[in-house]
C-alpha cells in the first residue's frame, strides 16, 4: 500500500513551488500586459483579421512572412500596438488584432498587407469584430460563473460531508486553477497566446472533473472511518486513496486521450481549450489524491492531537 499521507510534505512542497512560478508568471504578465493571462478579443474588444496566402500563385510563399514587415505595414495605416501572430504548419496564416475598424479601414489594410507580403486567398478571409463592452461583459459573467461554481461546492459538499471537506476540496480546486492559468500566462508572454470565452469554460470543466474525483475520495474516507471507527486518519485516508487510485488514474487517462487528439487534429479554435483541460484534469487527478486527501488528514490528525492535549491537561488538573 502506497504511504500517501507520510509523504505529505513532498506533496505539497512540488504544489507550493508550482503554484509560487504560477503567480509570479501572472505578476510578471499583469506588469508587461496589465492583464494576469494575455486576454484576447473576447475580451478586450477590437478587430481580428485573419488571412492566409495564396500559395497557387508562382513565387507569392517564396519567401516566409516577417512578423516585424507587418508590424511596418499595420502602424503605417495608423493602427498603434497591433497584435500579429503567424499561424498554420507552413506559418503562412497571419492574423493581426487592432482596435475596432470600419470597412473601409479592413480594406485599406487587406490591400496594403498584399502589396507588401503577397496575395491572399479572398476565401480564407476572416474578419471578428467585438466591442469592449461586450468584452467586459464576457469577462464579468464569466469571472461570477466561476464564483457561482465554488460557492455551489462549498454548500454541496458541506452538506454531504462536512464544512472541513468542503474547504480543503475548494483548496484543492484552487490549485488546480492557479496552475493552469500560470501555464496560460507563461504561453501567453513566450507565444503571445492569448485567452478567449472557452478558456473560462474550460476552467469550469476542470472544477467540474477535480470535484467529482475529490468526492469519490472523500466518500471512500467516510466510509472507512465508519467501519474502522479506531483506526488512526492516516491509515484511514492511505486506505481510501488506495483503493480509489486505480480508479482515478483510469478515468483520468480515457479522459485525456480524445483531449489529446483535439489538441493534434482539433485545429487552431480547440487546439488549446483541449491542451487547458489536458493540463487541468492531470492536476485535478494530481490535487484529488495528493492535497484534498492530505490536507484533511493533516487537519483532522490536528485536531486529535488537541483533543489528547487536553485530556491530558484535564488529567494532570
Amino acid at each position: 500500500m502506497i504511504s500517501i499521507v507520510k509523504k505529505t510534505g513532498l506533496w505539497w512542497s512540488i504544489s507550493g513551488l508550482v503554484i509560487l512560478l504560477s503567480i509570479a508568471a501572472m505578476t510578471y504578465s499583469v506588469l508587461t500586459l496589465n492583464a494576469p493571462i494575455r486576454p484576447g478579443l473576447d475580451f478586450i474588444g477590437g478587430t481580428r483579421l485573419q488571412i492566409e496566402r495564396d500559395c497557387s500563385i508562382d513565387g507569392n510563399c517564396d519567401s516566409p512572412i516577417v512578423v516585424g514587415e507587418v508590424r511596418q505595414v499595420v502602424e503605417a495605416q495608423g493602427l498603434a500596438n497591433p497584435i500579429i501572430q503567424l499561424l498554420g504548419d507552413d506559418k503562412d496564416v497571419l492574423s493581426v488584432r487592432t482596435k475596432n475598424l470600419d470597412v473601409e479601414q479592413r480594406t485599406q489594410l487587406q490591400t496594403a498587407l498584399s502589396e507588401k507580403i503577397g496575395q491572399f486567398d479572398p476565401k480564407t478571409i476572416q474578419i471578428d469584430s467585438v466591442g469592449p463592452t461586450i468584452g467586459q461583459e464576457l469577462f464579468v459573467s464569466g469571472m461570477l460563473a466561476l464564483i457561482a461554481t465554488f460557492f455551489g461546492i462549498v454548500v454541496y459538499l458541506s452538506v454531504r460531508f462536512k464544512f472541513d471537506y468542503a474547504i480543503f476540496a475548494i483548496a484543492a480546486l484552487f490549485h488546480d486553477v492557479i496552475i493552469t492559468a500560470g501555464v496560460f500566462a507563461v504561453l501567453g508572454l513566450v507565444l503571445q497566446l492569448e485567452i478567449d470565452s472557452l478558456f473560462l469554460v474550460s476552467l469550469l470543466t476542470i472544477i467540474g472533473f477535480s470535484v467529482n474525483d475529490t468526492v469519490v475520495i472523500y466518500d471512500r474516507i467516510r466510509e472507512t472511518i465508519n467501519n474502522n471507527p479506531n483506526s488512526s486518519m492516516q491509515e484511514i485516508v492511505d486506505t481510501a486513496v488506495n483503493q480509489t487510485l486505480g480508479r482515478s488514474i483510469n478515468t483520468t487517462l480515457t479522459t485525456l486521450l480524445p483531449l489529446v487528439g483535439i489538441f493534434l487534429f482539433g485545429g487552431e479554435t480547440l487546439k488549446f481549450f483541449a491542451l487547458a483541460l489536458i493540463i487541468g484534469f492531470i492536476l485535478g487527478a494530481y490535487s484529488s489524491i495528493f492535497i484534498a486527501s492530505t490536507l484533511l488528514a493533516w487537519w483532522r490528525m490536528r485536531q486529535e492531537d488537541k483533543k489528547i492535549a487536553l485530556g491530558n491537561t484535564s488529567s494532570v488538573e
